[in-house]
């Protein structure tokens, strides 16, 4: 399990294994396992890790560590 904090919230997730890519345990996850995780693949999203914003070409990279910040907008349309 990592624990990161999203929108101001601590949450707990489970590591997967991958197939590369991986910590000294062998263990990853990545901002699209995250999405998958929390029934936000496919939506119209904003990420920002610590501060920063992560480009949606970088979402499958192996990049959350245990207590990683992480703001998450969801688009929604309307008129």
């Amino acid at each position: 399990m990592i624990q990161l904090i999203v929108n101001g919230q601590p949450r707990r997730f489970p590591v997967r294994n991958h197939g590369k890519a991986q910590d000294s345990d062998g263990r990853v996850l990545n901002i699209t396992d995250l999405l998958e995780h929390m029934g936000l693949q496919g939506k119209r999203i904003a990420i920002e890790r610590n501060g920063e914003i992560v480009p949606r070409s970088k979402f499958d990279q192996p990049m959350l560590a245990d207590g990683d910040r992480l703001e998450i907008v969801v688009a929604v349309g309307g008129g």
